[in-house]
């Protein structure tokens, strides 16, 4: 498997529009725009830093799974990341490795990428992304 980078950090927060204050007007970073994935039930906000970004997430529904880990966790950094060369090698060799994951093949995401889940209980609690572009 080959990771080109670290592509973004997932920030879950109840409002894009209230927290990309924050992110604009405090820490000066640019807002790229927003996107919203109908089928994970999240609207999604980036914030393009070098070559990775911040993405914030607000739940498009009450029962979506960013509200569900808002009510248990509350806000704050959800998951990491990693561009990958070949999304399907890359799994497949993790499967071998006995990564346990959430998705078995790539799904849709923000941007048109190709994005899977790496279980967090395979990588010490962290929820890992991994995505082709």
């Amino acid at each position: 498997m080959k990771i080109r980078k670290l592509d973004h950090i997932g920030v879950t927060v109840n409002s894009i529009d209230e927290a990309k204050t924050f992110w604009t007007d405090v820490l000066g970073l640019p807002f790229e725009g927003d996107e919203t994935v109908a089928d994970q039930k999240v609207r999604t906000g980036f914030f393009p830093v070098g070559q990775s970004e911040v993405e914030l997430l607000e739940s498009t529904d009450p029962d979506g799974p960013i509200a569900k880990y808002i009510e248990k966790k509350g806000q704050g950094i959800q998951h990491v990341a990693f561009q990958v060369e070949d999304i399907d090698q890359a799994l497949a060799e993790l499967k071998e490795k006995g990564v346990r994951l959430i998705d078995e093949t790539p799904r849709r995401g923000a941007g048109g990428a190709k994005i899977a889940f790496l279980h967090p209980k395979s990588t010490h609690g962290i929820l890992v992304e991994l995505c082709e572009r």
